[in-house]
C-alpha cells in the first residue's frame, strides 16, 4: 500500500523540511519513502513544492505521479497543480488563513487550519508548515505525533537544530487542530 502526499506553498514556509521530517518520521516507524522536492529561483516568495510517498514496501519509482491521495496547501499562488491532481476521495489540509475554502475541489476530506493565523499568534511565523503538518497528522495518523516530535531535530541542519523546541511546539499545535478524518493505513486487529 502507499500513500502520495503533495505539499505546496511559497519559498521561506518550510514545505522542504515538512517534507523530510514526514518521510524520516514515517521511516523511523518502519515504512518506506521517496520525496521530491522543487523551488523557484527566490529565496523568499517563490513556489515551493514536494511530492512524497510512502509505502509498506520499497517505493519502486521516482515521486512524479499523476494523482494523489492528500495534499496540504498554504498558499493559493501555487495550488492550482496540486488541486487538478489531488483525487475526489482524497484528503486536503489546507491553510484557511491563506485560502479560500471556496476555492478548492470537492474532496472526501477537508482539514481547514489557520496556519498562518497560528503561527502568527506564537510569535514564529515559520512555524506554518509545521502546524499544518501536525493536523495531518492527527487527521490521517499516517505517522505517530511522538515520533514526528522525535524526528524532528534529526532533520534540521546544525545551523538550525535550536530551532527543534519551537517545531516541536508548532507541531503539537497543529496537532489539536485537527481530528481523525481519514486514515492512511488499514489497521488489523
Amino acid at each position: 500500500m502507499q500513500r502520495e502526499v503533495l505539499l505546496t506553498g511559497i519559498g521561506g514556509q518550510g514545505i522542504q523540511l515538512a517534507t523530510a521530517l514526514l518521510a524520516a518520521a514515517a521511516v523511523a516507524e518502519g515504512r518506506h519513502a521517496m520525496y521530491f522536492g522543487a523551488y523557484g529561483g527566490m529565496m523568499r516568495g517563490g513556489n515551493s513544492d514536494t511530492t512524497l510517498v510512502l509505502g509498506d514496501a520499497p517505493v519502486q519509482s521516482p515521486p512524479t505521479i499523476g494523482s494523489a491521495w492528500s495534499a496540504l496547501v498554504l498558499h493559493p499562488a501555487h495550488a492550482a497543480g496540486v488541486y487538478v491532481r489531488l483525487r475526489d476521495d482524497g484528503l486536503l489540509v489546507l491553510n484557511t488563513s491563506l485560502c479560500d475554502p471556496g476555492a478548492t475541489p470537492t474532496v472526501g476530506r477537508l482539514v481547514p487550519v489557520p496556519a498562518s493565523e497560528s503561527a502568527a499568534s506564537t510569535g514564529n511565523p515559520a512555524a506554518v508548515t509545521m502546524i499544518a503538518l501536525g493536523a495531518y497528522v492527527a487527521a490521517t495518523a499516517i505517522v505517530g505525533l511522538d515520533t514526528l516530535l522525535a524526528t524532528a531535530p534529526d532533520v534540521l541542519p546544525p545551523y538550525r537544530r535550536h530551532h527543534a523546541e519551537g517545531i516541536r511546539a508548532a507541531l503539537r499545535m497543529g496537532h489539536a487542530h485537527a481530528g481523525p478524518a481519514l486514515r492512511a493505513w488499514p489497521v488489523y486487529t
